[in-house]
Parts: C-alpha cells; sequence; structure tokens
C-alpha cells in the first residue's frame, strides 16, 4: 500500500476518534459538559493524538529503517569478484535498483506479469534490450547477479511496504481504541492533550538541531574518508585545481585555495554592491520617505527576494555580461575577454542580496526608539546628523546581523556563479576574469554516476566542511561584534 493511503487512513482513523473519544466523554457524562473534568474537545483530542502520533513514529522510523536493511540484503547476494572488478558498491547497487524499478514498471504497463518477475533470472540474457522497451536505460550490460539482486531487492521492499502498512494500521486503531476506552467523565484529558503538545512541541523545535547534527556528521565522516585517500596539506595549500577522473584519483590536483578565492572574491564585490544600496534605501525609507511612498517602494524591493536564482543567472549570462563586454571589452579598454567573470556574477549577486540588506535594515531602524530622535532634534541636532549620530549607531547590531546574513548568502550562492562567473578555478586579482566558486563544484563533482570512493566524489563533502567551517567562523565573530555594541547601546 502506497505511503500516501496509509496517511490518508491513520488521518480517518484520528478523525473518528475525535468524533467518537468525544461523544463518549459526553455520554459518561449524561450529556452534560460541566460534569467533565476537561471540555468535550480535549477528550477527542485525547484519542486523535493516540491515534496519529505512535503510528506516525512508527511509520517514520520503518521508512528510514527498510531501505538500510534491504541494501544490505542485496549486498549480500552480490558476489566479491564483481565488487573486485572494478565497481564500487554504489554503482552496483544504481543497477540493481533501476533493474527493480524496470521490473516494476514492466509489471505495472502488462508487459510482464508478476510471476514472470519473480522468475527472470540469470538466465535472462537481454533483461537490458527488455528494460530499455519499457522505458529504463541501463547504462551497461546487467549481468546475472544484478538481476538476482534486483529479484530480492524488489521483493523485500514489496514485503516490507504490505508490512509495514499492516503494523502502522494497527498502531493507529490500537492506539484509538486505547485513548477512546479512557474517555470517562473523571479522565484528565486536559493534562494528557496538554502534555501530548508540548512533546510534539520540542520535538519540532528538535528537528533543526537534530538536522543539524546530522548535516555535519555526513560533512564530517565522508571527509576523514577523503583525507584517508588525498593529502590534507595538498587540500588547504594546494593552488591548482585539477580533478581527473581517471586512475582512482592519481592524476587529480584538488587544491582548494583557487576556489576560496573566486568564492570571497566574487562575495565582496556582491556586497560593494549590496550594502550601501541596500542600507541607503533603508535609511530612506524609514526617515525620509512618506508613508504612500514607502508602501510602495518597499514591497517591489523585496520582490527582489521572490526571484528564482536561477532567473537572475540567465540575467547575467544574457543581460549584465553582454552590456560588460561592450563596456571593457576587445573594442575599447581590452579588459574583459568574455561575458562570464567575478564582475558579472558579483554585480548580479549584489542586485539580489540588495532586499536582505535594505528590509532587514529598515525594519532595525524603524525598531530604534523615538524618544532618542526626539532627545537628539532636542539638542539642536539635523535630521542628517541625527541619522548619522544617533540612529545608525544605536541600530549598529542588527545592522551587521543583515550584512552578514547577506554574505552567508552570497557565499553558499550556486546557480549565478555556474552562469556568471563561469567554470575556471585560478588564483586572479583581476576581477573581469573567470572564477569559480566552491558550490559550483561541489555540484559539479557529484553530478553524474560518481564512485564515491575516489577523491574526486569525496572533495566535494571536504569542501562542503570547510565553507561550513568558514560560514560557522564568521558567524561567530558576527555574534561577538553585537555584542559589542549591543552592551554599548542598550
Amino acid at each position: 500500500m502506497p505511503v500516501f493511503w496509509v496517511v490518508a487512513i491513520i488521518f480517518v482513523v484520528s478523525v473518528v476518534g475525535f468524533i467518537t473519544g468525544r461523544a463518549r466523554a459526553l455520554q459518561s457524562a449524561g450529556g452534560d459538559a460541566r460534569r467533565l473534568h476537561s471540555l468535550p474537545i480535549y477528550y477527542g483530542s485525547n484519542v486523535a493524538l493516540w491515534a496519529i502520533v505512535p503510528a506516525a513514529a512508527a511509520l517514520i522510523v520503518w521508512l528510514l529503517m527498510q531501505p538500510v536493511f534491504v541494501n544490505s540484503k542485496a549486498i549480500e547476494t552480490l558476489p566479491d569478484t564483481l565488487l573486485d572488478a572494478g565497481s564500487s558498491i554504489g554503482l552496483v547497487m544504481s543497477d540493481v535498483r533501476r533493474v527493480a524499478k524496470g521490473l516494476d514498471v514492466a509489471v505495472a504497463q502488462g508487459a510482464l506479469s508478476r510471476d514472470a518477475a519473480a522468475s527472470i533470472g540469470s538466465s535472462s540474457v537481454n533483461i537490458r534490450d527488455f528494460l530499455g522497451s519499457v522505458g529504463v536505460a541501463l547504462g551497461s550490460d546487467v549481468s546475472p547477479e544484478v538481476v538476482d539482486a534486483a529479484q530480492l531487492y524488489r521483493g523485500l521492499n514489496a514485503r516490507g511496504s504490505t508490512l509495514m502498512s499492516w503494523i502502522v494500521l494497527a498502531i493507529s486503531v490500537l492506539g484509538a481504541a486505547y485513548a477512546y476506552r479512557r474517555s470517562n467523565a473523571d479522565f484528565r484529558a486536559r493534562n494528557v492533550v496538554e502534555r501530548g503538545t508540548l512533546g510534539l512541541l520540542i520535538g519540532a523545535a528538535s528537528i533543526a538541531i537534530v538536522t543539524t547534527i546530522g548535516i555535519l556528521f555526513a560533512l564530517l565522516f565522508n571527509t576523514i574518508e577523503f583525507f584517508k585517500v588525498y593529502p590534507a596539506t595538498e587540500f588547504f595549500f594546494g593552488t591548482n585545481w585539477s580533478p581527473s577522473f581517471s586512475g582512482r584519483g592519481g592524476l587529480s590536483e584538488l587544491g582548494v585555495l583557487p576556489l576560496l578565492w573566486g568564492t570571497f572574491y566574487i562575495s565582496f564585490i556582491a556586497m560593494l554592491v549590496a550594502v550601501p544600496i541596500g542600507l541607503f534605501s533603508a535609511i530612506y525609507l524609514s526617515e525620509y520617505a512618506s508613508s504612500r511612498v514607502r508602501s510602495i517602494a518597499k514591497p517591489l524591493i523585496e520582490i527582489l527576494a521572490g526571484i528564482p536564482t536561477i532567473v537572475y543567472g540567465l540575467f547575467a549570462l544574457l543581460t549584465v555580461g553582454p552590456l560588460l563586454v561592450s563596456v571593457f571589452g576587445k573594442d575599447t579598454l581590452n579588459w574583459m575577454q568574455g561575458g562570464t567573470a567575478v564582475m558579472t556574477a558579483g554585480l548580479v549577486m549584489g542586485i539580489m542580496l540588495i532586499p536582505f540588506v535594505s528590509s532587514l535594515s529598515d525594519d532595525i531602524i524603524n525598531s530604534v526608539p523615538q524618544a532618542l530622535r526626539e532627545g537628539s532634534y532636542g539638542l539642536g541636532a539635523t535630521q542628517s546628523e541625527t541619522i548619522r549620530l544617533v540612529i545608525l549607531p544605536a541600530a549598529l547590531p542588527g545592522i551587521v546581523g543583515a550584512i552578514l546574513l547577506a554574505a552567508s548568502r552570497a557565499i553558499g550562492e550556486t546557480m549565478i556563479v555556474v552562469l556568471g562567473a563561469g567554470a575556471a578555478a585560478r588564483l586572479s586579482m583581476n576581477p573581469f576574469d573567470a572564477m569559480t566558486t566552491i558550490t559550483a563544484k561541489i555540484v559539479s563533482q557529484l553530478t553524474g554516476d560518481a564512485d564515491f570512493s575516489s577523491p574526486e566524489a569525496l572533495v566535494a563533502f571536504a569542501l562542503g566542511m570547510t565553507l561550513f567551517v568558514l560560514t560557522l567562523g564568521l558567524n561567530v565573530f558576527a555574534l561577538y561584534i553585537v555584542r559589542k555594541y549591543r552592551e554599548q547601546y542598550d
């Protein structure tokens, strides 16, 4: 049974449980809600929670554990000779999953019966052609061992999904029945529901923390594997980025310094564009603009934040790049050889970051107490002097936070860099040269069927960990600055 229908049935059970639980509680009180310990809605909510929460927890655990179990069982059936022939476990399992998907597609289209799919064993030498006829492409010939593993993979997934559906639905019904039997006038339903709601809120708040920890460990473990096959000194201090997907990384040069330089260079130019424009627009909107102008201008500026980054990338590639070439190209100053350059990506990225700086700075400036303005005016200061000497220093911690948020957004940008800055990893001071960033190379290193035991694939995780540590250090430094100035102006 598909997961969607399992969730839908659980929802129906919870609704029925809510109605019946509420009705049972009222019945036990003789129809008089005043004789109940809690409001009737709490009795129904208690039954609904017992129908949803245990079943949802079981469903999530099952969905997380089943792929691990099925993959391990499929890998156990693969002979060592197949893995020793140069194929990694990841690539072999990719073929296994594609064959299993092809068999499912063939059964769904009626091209193959279920019994035939279960017996299409090692004698099927034309399995690749057959799967291609039903729209599933395989990159290479499929060995009989892979077909056998795919059959096991498909069977275990089917049985696991069926078993999961029955177990989860049984837990939902049993939970609702248990809570329904407790629905009587003396039951403290409100206390139970409030504790359950508190637990759900704590769980929701913990998701961000657990996700962050999971991302950190995923990066850390794969980074450690990378440094086992590639020297850390060459990675951190190498000045050449030249990956080679042959010879198991023996010919690759994976120095991160050119990528770091391109990342910070493009981000620096973007901040040179975004910070002055964004801050000045925030000052105008909060201190000078009329309410009518503000109501029109601020939403228009914030529209920039809603434009997809791929659109900004196309704008850089088709408009900004050719415009810069016409000004700085061969026919004029001869500074720029092509439309893809650091300056192209930096200018467009700066435009994208304007609403981050402007909107946040505007809200922060507006939060400065009006008493500070009135006191400054009372001492004879002009409006410009009040803004420069009173308002901006008082709002400085929040403005710094807005700028650092924009900087983090710039460092993590990918599509504008791919389309506007090029793919060349080089150390150059010329802003009209093509360069690339860490995020762009992470995408390129993991594109396609990469062998995750090779340095060329594992380096993506090392790049991600490097970027994580740098942004973490940037945020810690920003927190120090914010606290220092906050103590001064609080």
